[in-house]
């Protein structure tokens, strides 16, 4: 009686099974393909697209860094124009958003308003160095268009930004610098008591940076 009863609920379930196949399958079946083919897109698209594309942008991209260190920012603000435009969804597409603000910024007619916008547009990432330095950037731009808060605040995030991702929690090259800046301001708008804080940790944190050897100096202004 008992495997009547396991062989009755095994024929239900399967006689249920094919009932369920016959009047769903189709669906079931064009869903499958789809979920195939949407997830072999995504590595075809990694593989064969995604990749190359990765490769030419980063080729692209020295002629415009030569032209950039060069300072021949039109020049190169044409070469990274491009790139945003035909690699948008690289990473090197993304750096060309800070390079292009930076161009923006350097040229013989400044355009603050344009270098804000693509700046603004850099999609900062977990590293120690590009990220920060774009909010370095980003702080240098305010403090040049006399949006003097919303650079303190810029320097003071890339300072965060680099010693999050750095061993101990200390980054030594732009943290420290990135500070300075933002005490620097602070002492531009008579905010002494916060320059003189902010250079009393750089003493304090970032001893062992080459910048913080005359610190001193800016404790000394910050006091009077």
């Amino acid at each position: 009686m008992a495997n009547k009863k396991v062989e009755g609920t095994y024929e239900e379930n399967l006689n249920s099974s094919e009932a369920f196949f016959q009047k769903y399958g189709k669906q079931a079946l064009i869903a499958l393909v789809a979920i195939i083919v949407v997830v072999g897109g995504f590595f075809l698209y990694k593989e064969f697209v995604s990749k190359p594309n990765e490769l030419a942008a980063q080729t692209a991209s020295h002629k415009g860094q030569e032209l950039l260190a060069q300072q021949k920012y039109e020049d190169a603000l044409k070469e990274f124009q491009k790139i945003q435009n035909d690699y948008s969804g690289t990473q090197a597409g993304n750096l060309a958003n800070l390079y292009v603000g930076i161009c923006y910024a350097k040229q013989a007619k400044p355009d603050y308003a344009k270098a804000l916008e693509n700046i603004e547009k850099y999609d900062t990432e977990d590293d120690m160095i590009i990220s920060p330095a774009s909010q370095m950037a980003l702080g240098d731009v305010y403090a040049d268009n006399n949006q003097l808060d919303k650079a303190v605040e810029s320097f003071k995030k890339a300072a965060k930004m680099a010693d999050d991702e750095a061993y101990n929690n200390t980054n030594l090259s732009v943290a420290p610098l990135a500070l300075r800046k933002a005490g620097i301001i602070l002492e531009s708008q008579n905010k002494k008591a916060e320059a003189l804080e902010i250079y009393k940790d750089i003493k304090k944190k970032y001893l062992n940076a080459p910048i913080s050897q005359d610190i001193d100096k800016y404790i000394e202004r910050a006091s009077n």
